[in-house]
């Protein structure tokens, strides 16, 4: 049995290769994928797949034609924030698909934002026509269950990714902290400032080694690069491509400071304390599924959360409150850990399933 994995892949985005990772980790032995990825060759070497282009029809057709299996491997594909040809070109892939008459499965997604009318009926139309369907987050759960969807509720299948460990990490001073942001509008010049001199202030109270890892480099390499300068102390950027030595980073961590959704999970599920800057509908759901102090970075949002405090005005004000979830606060407990690991396992049981009706 032959399965098309489609997601965000190829693409230098080091959360989606997680998912797509945990994908292959979880997917059964006898089922052979073929990623649809932006880079095939980087995607054929790391992970020892067959990979095509994502953007050629041609290859796409072929790949679809040689099998019986299409799969959304995880993320929040079918979202219209980022923009509108997403729900296009995901939404036209799967329902290519399923008027081929293949398997389809929607695998850990996190549906929408969806702001558009003609979005929310495609993403309903398509998932309402799938073989099995599961999802990553309550929001998404409540969506599907208005639309009279029937679907899989579990924790992000990152949570059970295997780590590895990074070489040479060791070798740095310790204690650690790990900070990853992402390019954003709401990250402003003011705010990356002031976050940059909490981060100073930080390090000369706590004497702490700074990693700095960009998830997607060409959105986040500058921004860490410019805040290394800034540190008094000893500091480092990881760019890192493999999923599980990304993953591997936190293990050797006490504090992670992120606004990149996958690197609070990484960080949670190794058992570092995380502290969230929320930019996104997805990041305050999951801080509020942990508990995780952090700063809600909109300007104005219907997703406030008790653990989500708004942006704080000062650098001081900043330093102050890590310095408490430092000293005070605790990271997810070995019991908490293992039941998000265990329960992330469903997306495995439901591919199984699936696969065998």
């Amino acid at each position: 049995m032959r399965a098309v994995l489609c997601g965000y892949y190829g693409m230098g985005n080091g959360g989606d290769e997680a998912l797509l990772a945990s994908l292959l980790q979880l997917l059964p032995k006898d089922v052979t994928p073929i990623v649809l990825s932006g880079n095939p060759a980087e995607t054929q070497q790391r992970y020892g797949v067959e990979a095509v282009p994502r953007k050629s029809t041609r290859a796409v057709f072929g790949a679809l034609r040689r099998s019986q299996v299409f799969i959304w491997g995880g993320g929040s594909l079918m979202q219209d924030a980022t923009s509108a040809l997403n729900p296009v070109y995901y939404g036209g892939l799967m329902a290519i698909a399923q008027l081929m008459g293949l398997k389809t499965i929607a695998w850990a997604q996190g549906v929408g934002p969806l702001r558009r009318g003609w979005t929310r009926w495609l993403t309903r139309w398509v998932l309402q026509r799938c073989t099995a369907v599961s999802v990553r987050d309550r929001a998404s759960a409540e969506l599907i269950a208005q639309w009279k969807i029937e679907g899989w509720l579990a924790p992000d299948p990152v949570w059970a990714l295997a780590s590895q460990p990074v070489e040479g990490l060791a070798d740095l001073p310790a204690p650690r902290i790990a900070v990853a942001l992402r390019s954003h509008p709401w990250l402003t010049s003011e705010r990356l400032t002031h976050l940059t001199q909490a981060l100073v202030n930080f390090q000369q109270a706590t004497q702490t080694c700074v990693l700095l890892v960009p998830f997607q480099p060409s959105k986040d390499l500058a921004i860490a690069q410019a805040i290394q300068h800034r540190l008094p102390g000893p500091s480092q950027v990881l760019t890192i491509g493999h999923p599980q030595q990304l993953k591997g980073i936190f293990r050797g961590v006490e504090l992670a400071i992120a606004m990149r959704l996958h690197a609070l999970i990484m960080a949670a599920a190794e058992g570092c304390r995380c502290f969230a800057l929320s930019y996104d509908p997805k990041v305050a759901q999951l801080a509020d599924d942990l508990d995780l102090p952090g700063w809600e970075m909109a300007p104005t949002s219907t997703d406030w959360v008790a653990s989500i405090a708004p942006w704080p005005s000062t650098p001081a004000a900043m330093t102050q409150q890590w310095l408490e979830h430092y000293a005070n606060g605790d990271p997810a407990s070995p019991d908490q850990i293992q039941s998000r690991v265990d329960r992330a396992l469903m997306h495995r049981e439901l591919l199984r399933q699936a696969l065998l009706s």
